[in-house]
């Protein structure tokens, strides 16, 4: 009697459990969805672009702080991307800065645009949401996008949207 609950148990487990890294998942239309070449080398430029026209949008910028070759990045820039995300384009500012992955020693890039807005990055991406004056709105949440490739295209959407 104790097999069939521990089965039932372990299948409940296995249904709930999140999406791994190394499972693989595709986006619609996008070739490689681990991979991006969005991600700008020399963001501070842009990001100070990004805010002015902020400023004059009135729209907040989502600053995006990431690299193409993590999976993670890679995968939230190439869903915001897609057709589903029009809403979410629309409503930002998007920047996506190449900080590299500074929490691996010795692959860090960019280290200016963590510094500007106060972060210490454990995992990229790192996703800040920025009023016109460059005030991070999301502290909290901001590192929580380290796990972006395993989280539901639902749960991005509507974090983002919300």
């Amino acid at each position: 009697m104790t097999r069939p609950i521990i089965l039932a148990l372990t299948a409940a487990l296995l249904a709930i459990a999140p999406a791994t890294a190394s499972e693989t998942r595709t986006i619609p239309g996008i070739a490689e969805p681990y991979k991006s070449d969005v991600f700008i080398a020399d963001p501070m430029p842009v990001i100070d672009a990004a805010l002015a026209k902020a400023k004059q949008s009135g729209k907040p910028v989502l600053l995006v702080m990431g690299t193409g070759g993590c999976h993670d990045s890679a995968w939230l820039a190439n869903l915001i991307a897609t057709d589903r995300f029009a809403p979410v384009r629309a409503r930002y500012e998007i920047v996506y800065a190449d900080i590299g992955m500074p929490h691996i020693r010795g692959s860090g890039r960019n280290p200016e645009v963590a510094r500007r807005f106060g972060f210490s990055i454990k995992g990229t991406p790192t996703v800040a949401i920025l009023d016109a004056n460059g005030t991070v709105l999301n502290r909290k949440a901001a590192p929580k996008w380290r796990n972006a490739a395993s989280r539901s295209d639902d749960d991005i959407y509507n974090e983002l949207m919300g």
